[in-house]
């Protein structure tokens, strides 16, 4: 399993302030999932590009990223086209395919893969903890936060526990097959896998109260807001009223 593999780099937006980070991404993303017209999405598309491209992340892994995506962005071109109303475009033997629909599906992928390529050069190039900690700066809930840091610091131990349970399952000569002992067996190893969880968790909640737990992490350096912060908070503000001025125009023209 890997977490935090663009966190690593060494760039502008990865040393900016995680609570920057993340208003700032969902300024961007809320202004590109809302449009309706294709030169808002395309402006916003572009912005992404800019912002991947600022972070200097490997282009390799930001398009697997995006084939993962598009892979279900793929079902809306087999399903809108066939099932949209509005003209035929052309008929594909006995169906027609509506122009309507294919501008819809056009017009959604794009945004999809806008938004997700904020997510990858913004949120993505944070480490968990520092997102974790910019949510309490942000006076998010703290369980919300707990959740997060908790989820992320015991999902390795838990694979490391379905893999332990996999192992033991190949040395008893299991395979895996389409009847009724592998659906058995497959059962009985997430149940087993959530029972081994339940037991990790209470006890080391038992060992955290022993530590004086109350319920808060403290974090022993405090992140604060310097002159990077500010100018780039003030360049997106510019950016996402340029897009909403754009898509004000493009509707009326329309």
């Amino acid at each position: 399993m890997k977490f935090e593999t663009f966190s690593t780099t060494s760039s502008f937006i990865q040393r900016l302030d995680a609570r920057i980070k993340l208003l700032s991404s969902l300024a961007l993303i809320v202004v590109i999932s809302l449009c309706r017209t294709f030169p808002t999405a395309s402006a916003g598309l572009t912005v992404a590009i800019v912002l991947v491209l600022t972070a200097k992340l490997e282009p390799w892994l930001v398009f697997r990223r995006l084939m993962l995506v598009n892979g279900f962005v793929l079902f809306l071109w087999f399903t809108l086209p066939l099932t949209y109303p509005g003209e035929t475009a052309f008929n594909l033997g006995p169906l027609g395919i509506s122009r309507e629909g294919i501008a819809l599906a056009a017009l959604i992928s794009i945004k999809t893969n806008a938004a997700v390529l904020v997510l990858i050069s913004l949120i993505a190039t944070s480490s968990v903890a520092a997102l974790g900690q910019a949510l309490v700066q942000l006076k998010m809930p703290i369980k919300l936060c707990l959740l997060l840091l908790f989820s992320y610091r015991y999902i390795f131990v838990i694979h490391q526990e379905y893999l332990r349970l996999v192992r033991a399952a190949r040395l008893r000569c299991f395979k895996a097959g389409t009847n009724m002992h592998t659906y058995r067996t497959t059962g009985y190893l997430f149940g087993m896998t959530l029972v081994k969880s339940h037991h990790r968790a209470h006890r080391v909640r038992q060992a955290m109260v022993l530590r004086g737990f109350q319920g808060q992490f403290r974090s022993l350096c405090e992140s604060q807001l310097g002159k990077n912060e500010v100018g780039f908070s003030l360049l997106i503000l510019t950016v996402v009223a340029a897009l909403i001025t754009v898509e004000i125009i493009s509707r009326f023209q329309s």
